[in-house]
């Protein structure tokens, strides 16, 4: 056995000791130190002082949007009916491009409707349009041109799209680059059967429109995560969709379905992202944004959950939160078995019109959890406003009272969760066809 290889070895069984680390990176070495110094760096830039400015406006923006929705002619009666194809519209992120017949020749719209923390995300706009062709992921140190992996590696911007519905096994997890967008519109895309996407010490990434499910751990190696850079991993956690250490991230119309781990952790001062427009079934640990008690640089993460579907056969974390900002805004939480918000460390909790449909079991109406005594957590900032409980759901609120809120004269009341069947209706990915709206 080689030298390289003896070494290898034992990074890799010492990293499994102590996973969390350095995030699976087996050998930090200069190329990793360069990106975590630049990412962190990003990340200070991104952090908003003001959030309440930041929900402030999506609030307003729901409320135009439902304004015009309702200026064309859509009402209740509209929405009750069984969709039959035609676009509807009915939050303002889908409104600012779903119903443009010409989507397929204007992908760059989409990049223009981000809202909330992660507001401002381009992803690959103005970069080539790179079409992957191939479905094939054999080769993790030189990709073959034409797959997922080798367009996610690239320097350059990149708007990623897909020649034709396809179904890609990864080998080992997909490690992202800087300002790339995943676009699966106009065909049906699954990353399925096998290891998930890792966005770790990038920024400015927009994923959209795919299907994520039946993820697995990977069991490490060598894999290329740029141009110019491959390097010993060790084995990934299943995560359906990872993000460490990074900022400026966009998730939106995505269908998330079972993986070892979780389907959507953020981690490590992440900050600045939306995930909107998703539907998520089937699984435990659903979104996990913060990983550490004691890692408080999470106190800059800042994250908008809006617009999404909790559905059929979830568990817990619809998030479960560290030290940051929160703004849960307008998502329908149809199923839990334990919980559906959870946090620890004091993070800032903001629900608002939210409908919490609660389970059967008793034990399990409440919408929120906490893991430390009351005394511990009265303190902590856990506000619901226009919310909507049925089957007996409740929310504990903590902390002031909007009333004192240093912005208080100046917020927006959010869309009733009365009716929040109208904007995350159309939560997952869509159909869309050329020549046709979304």
């Amino acid at each position: 056995m080689t030298l390289i290889r003896i070494l290898g070895l034992f990074l890799v069984s010492f990293a499994l000791i102590i996973p969390n680390l350095n995030a699976h990176i087996a050998e930090f070495d200069e190329q990793w130190q360069k990106r975590e110094l630049e990412a962190r760096r990003k990340i200070q830039e991104a952090y908003r002082p003001d959030p309440y400015n930041v929900t402030n406006h999506l609030n307003h923006q729901v409320h135009e949007s439902m304004k015009a929705f309702h200026s064309k002619g859509g009402s209740r009666r509209s929405l009750a009916r069984k969709y039959k194809g035609s676009c509807m519209a009915t939050n303002p992120i889908d409104a600012c491009w779903r119903c443009q017949n010409n989507w397929q020749e204007n992908r760059f719209r989409l990049a223009d409707c981000s809202l909330g923390f992660g507001q401002g995300v381009t992803g690959g706009k103005g970069g080539k349009i790179y079409v992957v062709t191939d479905k094939s992921d054999d080769n993790m140190i030189n990709p073959k041109p034409g797959t997922l992996r080798h367009a996610v590696i690239q320097e350059e911007p990149l708007w990623i799209i897909f020649a034709r519905p396809m179904v890609i096994k990864l080998k080992q997890e997909l490690i992202m680059n800087s300002h790339k967008t995943i676009d699966g519109r106009g065909a049906n895309v699954k990353i399925a059967g096998g290891c998930g996407i890792t966005i770790q010490f990038v920024e400015n990434i927009i994923i959209h429109g795919i299907r994520v499910h039946d993820i697995y751990s990977g069991e490490g190696g060598m894999i290329r995560d740029s141009v110019n850079h491959y390097g010993l991993r060790t084995r990934s956690d299943g995560d359906a969709i990872s993000v460490f250490g990074s900022s400026r991230i966009w998730l939106d119309h995505l269908s998330l379905t079972r993986a070892t781990d979780g389907l959507i952790d953020i981690i490590q001062g992440s900050t600045a992202i939306t995930i909107s427009n998703c539907h998520m079934t089937d699984h435990n640990d659903v979104m996990l944004l913060g990983g550490s008690d004691k890692y408080t640089e999470d106190k800059k993460m800042q994250i908008t959950v809006a617009f999404n579907h909790f559905g059929k056969g979830l568990v817990q974390r619809m998030p479960r939160c560290r030290f940051g900002f929160f703004h849960v805004v307008n998502n329908d939480y149809t199923h839990w078995l334990l919980y559906a918000i959870g946090g620890s460390m004091n993070p800032t909790i903001i629900s608002q019109g939210n409908r919490f449909i609660a389970p059967p079991d008793e034990r399990a109406k409440e919408v929120t959890k906490r893991d430390v005594p009351e005394s511990v957590w009265k303190s902590w900032n856990w506000r619901s406003e226009n919310d909507v409980f049925k089957n007996g759901a409740f929310f504990r609120e903590s902390g002031s009272p909007v009333v004192n809120n240093p912005y208080k004269d100046k917020l927006i009341r959010p869309f009733p969760g009365k009716e929040v069947n109208k904007v995350a209706r159309f939560a997952g990915p869509l159909k869309c066809e050329p020549g046709k709206g979304c």
